[in-house]
């Protein structure tokens, strides 16, 4: 497993990150969705920073860098998440779950919503973690891509399943084996990112689009369909339908995707690619049918009940939030102790009605249905089995690998 990366970014590299925070996932607040994804990212703050600087890699003490853990004589945490990302009272003066832990532990939470973007809280936490240093937070949660890199040059401590019951038992199966943690030895998600299909149907004369096969091929949609802007998306999507697993693709794949995408392009069956501006068009019906991001589609949807999302029988993408314990954090079994109560049925529900994405949590229905029903029963944000079974993680790429991609996507994109 290799410690660290010492190449900058490459061009490619760069241009996608540049997107990503102009008009894609970097560019949402948290509750529109989400950040910038991929390793591209990284360039502001990001590794190639700490290439030029010099700063060795961290230490490995076999699979992490630990630290002495003073758990139990110091009854805190401090925890640093998104904003609006946790439960707040009505008055929002306090925080229930967050409270409630407390009150049960007697463990003291500081809370902090520092975290705006992947990028820039790499930047402020790297330098004491390259140092080997503790960063004064003992739990993060950070996007999928980052939370790979994170542990792969070991600045992330190995998790003890000892303290997760809840969490190792109740852990949805499509987030239970990513290929950049595999078993979970280091992380345990916040919450699920899906990419699906969405529709106007009145701009589709009420029929049903379901299928990146109809988006390219259907001449009733022509100049009237939009992919996404961030590659792992709309590549991901365009592999699951020419029957390759986004998991295991080879670069034969990804070149066929391409060019399947390319022939879209090239009849202008495909109007454009976008970031999240794709939400005004398909609401005007300008664009009738896109590859879309679900968080986007549950807030079109409280305004516009033409809006529909689809779940393709082919597949479809999922990215996610991470917990992460950083390598010399103070109180790791407080924080595995936070991780493990978010796994509780009672509590995951309460945290998923507030959050509204994904929640990790299998098991949760009953709860979440108590405290309301349609929460329950929308698959966007409890994914039922059937649409379970159909997630698909886009597999981690070399540095060597992600420029060649990022290449050939910026050309298809005319970015």
């Amino acid at each position: 497993m290799e410690q660290y990366e010492p190449e900058r970014l490459s061009a490619p590299q760069l241009a996608a990150m540049r997107r990503s925070l102009t008009n894609g996932r970097g560019a949402l607040t948290r509750r529109s969705l989400l950040r910038a994804s991929g390793t591209a990212a990284l360039a502001l703050g990001g590794l190639g920073a700490l290439s030029a600087c010099g700063i060795p890699p961290a230490e490995r003490e076999g699979d992490a860098a630990a630290s002495d853990d003073h758990s139990a004589a110091e009854k805190r945490i401090n925890f640093s998440n998104w904003t609006e990302y946790m439960d707040v009272s009505e008055d929002e003066k306090s925080r229930p779950t967050l409270d409630a832990f407390t009150k049960r532990t007697g463990i003291e939470v500081k809370y902090t919503e520092d975290i705006n973007d992947n990028v820039e809280f790499f930047g402020k936490i790297k330098p004491q973690l390259a140092a080997g240093q503790d960063t004064g937070r003992d739990l993060v949660i950070v996007t999928d891509w980052l939370a790979a890199r994170i542990i792969r040059l070991g600045w992330a401590q190995k998790l003890d399943h000892a303290n997760l019951p809840h969490a190792f038992a109740n852990l949805s199966a499509q987030f239970r084996r990513p290929d950049w943690d595999p078993g979970r030895a280091y992380s345990y998600p916040w919450t699920g990112i899906p990419t699906v299909i969405a529709y106007n149907e009145k701009a589709t004369g009420g029929r049903k689009v379901d299928s990146v096969t109809q988006l390219l091929d259907d001449p009733a949609l022509k100049g009237k369909v939009s992919f996404l802007s961030e590659m792992r998306d709309s590549v991901g999507m365009t592999l699951l339908d020419m029957g390759k697993d986004p998991g295991t693709f080879t670069d034969a794949d990804f070149d066929a995707a391409i060019g399947r995408m390319q022939k879209g392009v090239d009849t202008k069956q495909i109007r454009r690619f976008t970031g999240n501006d794709y939400t005004a068009d398909l609401s005007k019906g300008d664009i009738a049918a896109c590859v879309a991001w679900a968080g986007d589609i549950i807030q079109l949807q409280a305004d516009n009940p033409a809006i529909k999302f689809s779940i393709p029988p082919a597949g479809y993408i999922t990215s996610s939030d991470n917990m992460l314990v950083p390598a010399h954090a103070r109180h790791k079994t407080n924080a595995e102790k936070l991780m493990d109560y978010y796994y509780e049925l009672p509590v995951a529900a309460q945290l998923a009605a507030y959050i509204n994405y994904v929640c990790p949590v299998d098991g949760v229905a009953g709860e979440l249905a108590k405290i309301d029903e349609s929460m329950a029963s929308n698959t966007l944000i409890l994914p039922d089995k059937a649409m379970a079974a159909k997630s698909r993680a886009f597999r981690s790429l070399s540095s060597e690998e992600e420029t060649a991609y990022e290449e050939k996507f910026a050309k298809l994109i005319g970015a």
